[in-house]
Protein backbone atom coordinates (compact mmCIF):
# COMPACT_ATOMS: atom_id res chain seq x y z
CA UNK A 1 0.00 0.00 0.00
CA UNK A 2 1.57 3.02 -1.22
CA UNK A 3 1.36 5.57 1.94
CA UNK A 4 -0.10 9.51 1.79
CA UNK A 5 2.29 12.18 3.24
CA UNK A 6 -0.02 14.42 4.99
CA UNK A 7 1.18 18.05 5.39
CA UNK A 8 2.00 20.05 8.59
CA UNK A 9 -0.60 22.47 10.04
CA UNK A 10 1.50 25.47 8.75
CA UNK A 11 1.64 23.91 5.00
CA UNK A 12 -2.38 23.06 5.33
CA UNK A 13 -2.64 26.80 6.68
CA UNK A 14 -0.14 28.07 3.41
CA UNK A 15 -2.53 25.65 1.08
CA UNK A 16 -6.17 26.59 2.57
CA UNK A 17 -4.68 30.39 2.49
CA UNK A 18 -5.43 30.33 6.24
CA UNK A 19 -3.21 31.88 8.96
CA UNK A 20 -3.45 30.45 12.47
CA UNK A 21 -5.69 31.90 14.68
CA UNK A 22 -4.21 34.44 17.34
CA UNK A 23 -4.34 33.85 20.76
CA UNK A 24 -7.27 35.63 22.92
CA UNK A 25 -5.50 38.74 24.82
CA UNK A 26 -4.11 38.36 28.07
CA UNK A 27 -6.70 39.55 31.22
CA UNK A 28 -4.27 42.53 31.41
CA UNK A 29 -4.58 43.79 27.99
CA UNK A 30 -8.52 43.27 28.00
CA UNK A 31 -8.83 45.45 30.80
CA UNK A 32 -6.77 48.11 29.46
CA UNK A 33 -8.14 48.44 26.22
CA UNK A 34 -11.98 48.87 28.23
CA UNK A 35 -10.44 51.05 30.64
CA UNK A 36 -9.42 53.01 27.75
CA UNK A 37 -13.23 52.94 25.55
CA UNK A 38 -14.52 53.88 28.97
CA UNK A 39 -12.14 57.42 28.83
CA UNK A 40 -12.95 57.93 25.38
CA UNK A 41 -16.54 57.56 26.06
CA UNK A 42 -16.12 60.92 28.80
CA UNK A 43 -15.16 62.82 25.88
CA UNK A 44 -18.19 61.79 23.37
CA UNK A 45 -20.93 62.13 26.32
CA UNK A 46 -21.57 65.74 26.67
CA UNK A 47 -23.31 65.27 30.36
CA UNK A 48 -20.83 62.74 31.61
CA UNK A 49 -18.09 65.52 30.95
CA UNK A 50 -20.28 68.23 32.17
CA UNK A 51 -20.50 66.70 35.51
CA UNK A 52 -16.61 66.01 35.52
CA UNK A 53 -15.29 69.17 34.85
CA UNK A 54 -18.03 71.80 35.38
CA UNK A 55 -19.85 70.52 38.67
CA UNK A 56 -17.00 70.91 40.98
CA UNK A 57 -16.08 74.11 40.03
CA UNK A 58 -19.72 75.02 40.22
CA UNK A 59 -20.20 73.59 43.75
CA UNK A 60 -16.43 74.56 45.16
CA UNK A 61 -17.52 78.10 44.05
CA UNK A 62 -21.21 78.24 44.88
CA UNK A 63 -20.14 76.57 48.49
CA UNK A 64 -17.20 78.76 49.24
CA UNK A 65 -18.71 82.26 48.69
CA UNK A 66 -22.03 81.23 50.04
CA UNK A 67 -21.42 79.48 53.31
CA UNK A 68 -18.25 80.46 53.62
CA UNK A 69 -18.76 84.27 55.29
CA UNK A 70 -21.51 82.96 57.73
CA UNK A 71 -19.65 79.59 58.75
CA UNK A 72 -15.77 80.69 58.93
CA UNK A 73 -15.54 84.39 58.41
CA UNK A 74 -14.66 84.61 55.58
CA UNK A 75 -14.57 82.46 52.30
CA UNK A 76 -10.97 81.52 52.28
CA UNK A 77 -10.54 80.33 55.91
CA UNK A 78 -13.91 77.99 55.01
CA UNK A 79 -11.89 76.37 52.30
CA UNK A 80 -9.36 74.82 54.55
CA UNK A 81 -12.40 73.24 56.01
CA UNK A 82 -14.94 72.68 53.02
CA UNK A 83 -12.25 71.89 50.10
CA UNK A 84 -12.14 67.85 51.29
CA UNK A 85 -14.99 67.67 52.06
CA UNK A 86 -16.43 69.08 48.40
CA UNK A 87 -13.54 66.55 47.01
CA UNK A 88 -15.63 63.58 48.59
CA UNK A 89 -18.95 64.83 47.38
CA UNK A 90 -18.38 64.83 43.96
CA UNK A 91 -16.17 61.93 43.71
CA UNK A 92 -19.19 60.09 45.75
CA UNK A 93 -21.66 61.72 43.47
CA UNK A 94 -19.84 60.59 39.86
CA UNK A 95 -19.36 57.10 40.65
CA UNK A 96 -23.43 56.51 39.72
CA UNK A 97 -21.99 56.67 36.26
CA UNK A 98 -20.39 53.15 36.28
CA UNK A 99 -23.71 51.88 36.97
CA UNK A 100 -25.25 54.01 34.09
CA UNK A 101 -22.59 53.16 31.77
CA UNK A 102 -22.92 49.41 32.21
CA UNK A 103 -26.72 50.23 31.98
CA UNK A 104 -26.51 51.30 28.35
CA UNK A 105 -24.36 49.18 27.29
CA UNK A 106 -26.56 46.41 28.13
CA UNK A 107 -29.61 48.02 26.04
CA UNK A 108 -27.35 48.41 23.13
CA UNK A 109 -26.47 44.71 23.24
CA UNK A 110 -22.79 45.70 23.44
CA UNK A 111 -23.28 43.57 26.49
CA UNK A 112 -23.91 40.38 24.60
CA UNK A 113 -20.84 41.50 22.34
CA UNK A 114 -18.41 41.37 25.16
CA UNK A 115 -19.44 38.41 26.24
CA UNK A 116 -19.13 36.17 23.06
CA UNK A 117 -15.41 37.85 22.59
CA UNK A 118 -13.13 35.55 23.82
CA UNK A 119 -11.45 37.40 26.82
CA UNK A 120 -11.38 37.23 30.28
CA UNK A 121 -14.92 37.83 31.08
CA UNK A 122 -14.62 39.98 34.04
CA UNK A 123 -12.93 42.03 31.74
CA UNK A 124 -15.65 44.91 31.26
CA UNK A 125 -16.68 45.52 34.29
CA UNK A 126 -12.80 45.68 36.00
CA UNK A 127 -12.41 48.16 32.52
CA UNK A 128 -15.24 50.33 33.33
CA UNK A 129 -14.13 50.81 36.69
CA UNK A 130 -10.24 51.40 35.59
CA UNK A 131 -11.67 54.37 33.86
CA UNK A 132 -13.92 55.36 36.18
CA UNK A 133 -10.92 55.98 38.67
CA UNK A 134 -9.70 58.48 35.46
CA UNK A 135 -12.77 60.55 35.50
CA UNK A 136 -12.36 60.65 39.36
CA UNK A 137 -8.76 61.85 39.56
CA UNK A 138 -9.75 64.28 36.59
CA UNK A 139 -12.59 65.76 39.02
CA UNK A 140 -10.02 65.65 42.33
CA UNK A 141 -7.22 67.37 39.92
CA UNK A 142 -10.25 70.33 39.22
CA UNK A 143 -11.51 71.06 42.54
CA UNK A 144 -8.12 70.98 43.96
CA UNK A 145 -6.74 73.44 41.30
CA UNK A 146 -9.92 75.85 42.07
CA UNK A 147 -9.14 75.16 45.49
CA UNK A 148 -5.12 76.97 45.42
CA UNK A 149 -6.74 79.75 43.38
CA UNK A 150 -9.36 80.11 46.42
CA UNK A 151 -6.82 80.25 48.98
CA UNK A 152 -7.03 76.63 50.00
CA UNK A 153 -3.43 76.09 51.63
CA UNK A 154 -2.84 72.07 52.87
CA UNK A 155 -0.47 72.24 55.58
CA UNK A 156 0.23 68.36 54.75
CA UNK A 157 2.05 69.49 51.58
CA UNK A 158 1.88 67.35 48.36
CA UNK A 159 2.04 64.18 50.08
CA UNK A 160 -0.97 64.47 52.45
CA UNK A 161 -3.37 65.73 49.32
CA UNK A 162 -2.29 63.02 47.15
CA UNK A 163 -2.74 60.78 49.96
CA UNK A 164 -6.47 62.23 50.73
CA UNK A 165 -7.21 61.83 47.01
CA UNK A 166 -5.97 58.17 46.75
CA UNK A 167 -7.96 57.16 50.04
CA UNK A 168 -11.44 58.83 48.37
CA UNK A 169 -10.74 56.68 45.01
CA UNK A 170 -10.43 53.65 47.27
CA UNK A 171 -13.87 54.46 48.66
CA UNK A 172 -15.25 55.64 45.25
CA UNK A 173 -14.01 52.48 43.40
CA UNK A 174 -15.60 50.26 46.34
CA UNK A 175 -19.01 52.53 46.19
CA UNK A 176 -18.97 51.38 41.95
CA UNK A 177 -19.78 48.03 42.69
CA UNK A 178 -23.26 48.81 43.90
CA UNK A 179 -23.96 51.01 40.97
CA UNK A 180 -22.95 47.97 38.73
CA UNK A 181 -25.64 45.98 40.85
CA UNK A 182 -28.21 48.82 40.46
CA UNK A 183 -27.36 48.49 36.70
CA UNK A 184 -28.23 45.57 36.21
CA UNK A 185 -31.64 45.63 37.73
CA UNK A 186 -32.95 48.54 36.65
CA UNK A 187 -34.00 48.85 33.08
CA UNK A 188 -32.99 52.51 32.11
CA UNK A 189 -29.78 54.89 32.84
CA UNK A 190 -32.49 57.44 34.24
CA UNK A 191 -33.39 54.66 36.73
CA UNK A 192 -29.61 54.16 37.57
CA UNK A 193 -29.32 58.34 38.47
CA UNK A 194 -32.65 58.29 40.27
CA UNK A 195 -31.91 55.08 42.27
CA UNK A 196 -28.65 56.29 43.35
CA UNK A 197 -30.01 59.32 44.63
CA UNK A 198 -32.12 57.80 46.92
CA UNK A 199 -29.16 56.75 48.85
CA UNK A 200 -26.46 59.10 47.71
CA UNK A 201 -28.30 62.62 49.20
CA UNK A 202 -28.63 61.56 52.48
CA UNK A 203 -25.49 59.38 52.24
CA UNK A 204 -23.31 62.92 51.42
CA UNK A 205 -25.71 65.77 53.15
CA UNK A 206 -26.22 63.89 56.28
CA UNK A 207 -22.19 64.03 57.15
CA UNK A 208 -19.70 66.66 58.39
CA UNK A 209 -18.97 67.61 54.26
CA UNK A 210 -20.52 71.01 55.08
CA UNK A 211 -20.20 72.02 58.91
CA UNK A 212 -18.64 70.27 61.76
CA UNK A 213 -20.84 67.62 63.80
CA UNK A 214 -21.03 69.80 67.18
CA UNK A 215 -23.01 72.34 64.83
CA UNK A 216 -25.64 69.37 64.89
CA UNK A 217 -28.25 68.01 67.63
CA UNK A 218 -26.39 65.18 69.79
CA UNK A 219 -29.18 62.27 68.06
CA UNK A 220 -27.97 63.78 64.68
CA UNK A 221 -24.55 63.30 65.58
CA UNK A 222 -24.93 59.73 66.61
CA UNK A 223 -26.05 59.18 63.02
CA UNK A 224 -23.19 61.25 60.85
CA UNK A 225 -20.52 60.22 63.39
CA UNK A 226 -21.40 56.56 61.90
CA UNK A 227 -21.41 57.61 58.41
CA UNK A 228 -18.66 56.12 56.39
CA UNK A 229 -18.56 59.88 54.00
CA UNK A 230 -18.39 61.19 57.86
CA UNK A 231 -14.99 59.08 58.49
CA UNK A 232 -13.85 59.39 54.56
CA UNK A 233 -14.67 63.58 54.84
CA UNK A 234 -12.48 63.76 58.42
CA UNK A 235 -9.39 61.38 57.11
CA UNK A 236 -9.35 63.48 54.05
CA UNK A 237 -9.13 66.89 55.57
CA UNK A 238 -6.39 65.33 58.35
CA UNK A 239 -4.62 64.18 55.99
CA UNK A 240 -4.26 67.15 53.89
CA UNK A 241 -3.43 69.45 56.85
CA UNK A 242 -1.11 67.30 58.05
CA UNK A 243 -3.26 65.76 60.71
CA UNK A 244 -3.43 62.25 62.10
CA UNK A 245 -5.53 60.58 60.71
CA UNK A 246 -5.46 56.61 61.43
CA UNK A 247 -8.85 56.21 63.13
CA UNK A 248 -10.56 57.33 60.01
CA UNK A 249 -8.42 56.14 57.41
CA UNK A 250 -9.07 53.10 59.01
CA UNK A 251 -12.73 52.75 58.77
CA UNK A 252 -12.72 54.05 55.47
CA UNK A 253 -10.94 51.22 54.57
CA UNK A 254 -12.59 49.03 56.55
CA UNK A 255 -15.94 49.85 54.58
CA UNK A 256 -14.33 49.92 51.10
CA UNK A 257 -13.63 46.50 52.07
CA UNK A 258 -16.84 45.13 53.47
CA UNK A 259 -19.07 46.64 50.17
CA UNK A 260 -16.34 44.86 47.69
CA UNK A 261 -16.38 41.75 49.12
CA UNK A 262 -20.28 41.84 49.75
CA UNK A 263 -21.09 43.48 46.03
CA UNK A 264 -18.30 42.36 43.84
CA UNK A 265 -19.35 38.97 43.92
CA UNK A 266 -22.76 39.52 43.46
CA UNK A 267 -22.23 41.63 40.94
CA UNK A 268 -19.82 39.59 38.98
CA UNK A 269 -22.68 36.09 39.43
CA UNK A 270 -25.00 39.01 37.95
CA UNK A 271 -22.96 39.25 34.98
CA UNK A 272 -22.60 35.82 34.22
CA UNK A 273 -26.27 35.29 34.24
CA UNK A 274 -27.59 38.58 32.78
CA UNK A 275 -29.47 38.11 29.24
Amino acid sequence: MTSVSVPGSERRHELFGMHPRPSPPSALSAVATLAWRAMLKIKHVPFQLFDVTVMPIMFTLLFTYIFGGALAGSPREYIQYLLPGVLVQTVVFITVYTGMGLNTDINKGLFDRFRSLPMWQPAPLLGALAGDLFRYSVASALILIMGLILGFRPQGGIVGVLLAVALVLIFAFALSWLWIIVGMLVRTPESVMTTSFIFLMPLTFASNIFVELSTMPGWLQAVVGRNPVTHLANASRDLMHGQAAGTDVMWVLIASAFIVLVAAPIAMRMYRKER
